[in-house]
């Protein structure tokens, strides 16, 4: 399959404001009367890329994820709209994020994604998702299908 550059429905990417005075700076990662009920997280949790190394492809059945990359680090994002149902089934974006360029980014259910540390420091992503992960008390399943593991996956990072 070929994918084609173009929105995705479902995909909100928003830049993250910083507000900066002499102690520092702040931005909202978020706040709940920005997202439609069925979006709203239930956990969260921050990770920490090294440089070079790239996270998925990968794509959830029911969660959806809101990244939020903030620094101190650059990343080039991958999204591919993998719903055969969606309107923008097909559809590739590829986007820059990060110290420079704060963006938060909600990928719903069905929506592949990848992030690559293109920066010459370790990185932070925040994760606010919908789910928990493993399910309550973690007894469940992982909603996860991995594509990083296919070696003919057509979710490739240039």
């Amino acid at each position: 399959m070929a994918f084609r550059t173009g929105q995705i429905g479902g995909v909100l990417i928003q830049d993250l404001p910083k507000h900066s005075d002499s102690r520092g700076w702040l931005t909202e990662l978020f706040r709940s009367d920005e997202l439609p009920k069925e979006l709203l997280p239930v956990m969260g949790y921050v990770s920490s890329t090294e440089p070079g190394i790239a996270r998925g492809p990968h794509e959830h059945r029911e969660q959806a994820d809101k990244f939020c990359f903030v620094g101190p680090s650059t990343f080039r994002v991958y999204l591919w709209d993998n719903r055969k149902d969606s309107p923008t089934f097909g559809n590739k974006i590829v986007l820059e994020a990060g110290a420079e360029q704060p963006k938060a980014m909600i990928i719903p259910a069905g929506v592949v994604h990848a992030y690559r540390n293109i920066g010459k420091t370790s990185g932070w992503i925040f994760n606010l998702s919908n789910r928990l992960y493993a399910g309550e008390g973690r007894r469940e399943k992982v909603d996860e299908i991995r594509h990083e593991n296919d070696p003919n996956t057509i979710f490739i990072l240039d």
